[in-house]
């Protein structure tokens, strides 16, 4: 499989991608996931492509409940306060991450491109999944 094929997949080389033994979460676990899983759609400043992939500055998702951006991003459960048909695209859903690297993730995601909303621990993205 190439990178660009890994990348579109959503498992990049040194991510904890299906089957990949995954390293133990550091404070830049969750950079490394996003810049490994989600930086071609929200790209480098979180801004997204308009009208196709959604902004993660200020997103009331993003800086909303924890739970439910758990859900959008393991399951692809979209949001009810995201609107239906505002982008062409659906999130992928990123279920091969654990519980401690979706937190990572979701922890720098609301830390970073302007947002600071209270970090994100593995049990409350447990809890979102019924773990």
């Amino acid at each position: 499989m190439t990178i660009a094929a890994l990348t579109f997949c959503g498992c990049s080389p040194g991510t904890s991608g299906p089957g990949a033994a995954a390293p133990v979460p550091t404070e830049d676990t969750g950079e490394r996931i996003y810049s490994g899983n989600c930086l071609p759609c929200h790209q480098q400043n979180g801004q997204g492509i308009p009208n196709v992939y959604p902004s993660l500055a200020g997103s009331p998702v993003v800086l909303g409940d924890p739970q439910e951006l758990a859900l959008w991003v393991i399951r692809s459960r979209r949001p009810a306060t995201l609107p239906a048909g505002r982008y062409p695209s659906a999130m992928p859903p990123f279920g091969w991450l654990k519980a401690e690297d979706a937190a990572a993730l979701l922890t720098y995601v609301r830390a970073n491109f302007g947002n600071a909303a209270p970090p994100v621990d593995a049990a409350t993205v447990a809890r979102a999944l019924g773990e």
